[in-house]
């Protein structure tokens, strides 16, 4: 038997059950459209297509700040269970790692995503 098999009927069974209960949803589910529901949202703002009301960088630098630590938590988390097995390479990469992150957060704290006013 392969053992990738069980995988592999996860994933199918995974896909029906999204695919189905959408389905369902879908004919099953209220239609009342109405012009106040079809309009385009944009976080509260009135809808534009001029430059002025962009998204202010604060957004971008949260997205990155929440990127970079749930990246260090997972690898973190790996390292320490490994740690046994990878020697002195292991130290080494998670001091360049440690330094990537450093690096990040010092960008993100010089442009003031730490700051909420």
């Amino acid at each position: 038997m392969n053992p990738y098999l069980p995988i592999l009927l996860i994933l199918i069974v995974g896909l029906a059950l999204g695919l189905g209960v959408s389905g369902v949803s879908l004919f099953l589910g209220p239609k009342k459209p109405n012009t106040y529901k079809l309009e385009v949202y944009e976080c509260g703002l009135p809808v534009t297509s001029s430059a002025e009301n962009r998204f202010s960088i604060k957004f971008y630098l949260t997205a990155i700040l929440f990127i970079l630590f749930d990246i260090e938590t997972i690898f973190m988390y790996l390292w320490s269970t490994a740690f046994d097995y990878l020697g002195w390479f292991g130290i080494v990469e998670v001091g360049i790692f440690i330094a990537t992150l450093a690096i990040g957060y010092i960008y993100v704290l010089r442009r003031g995503a730490l700051r909420w006013d």
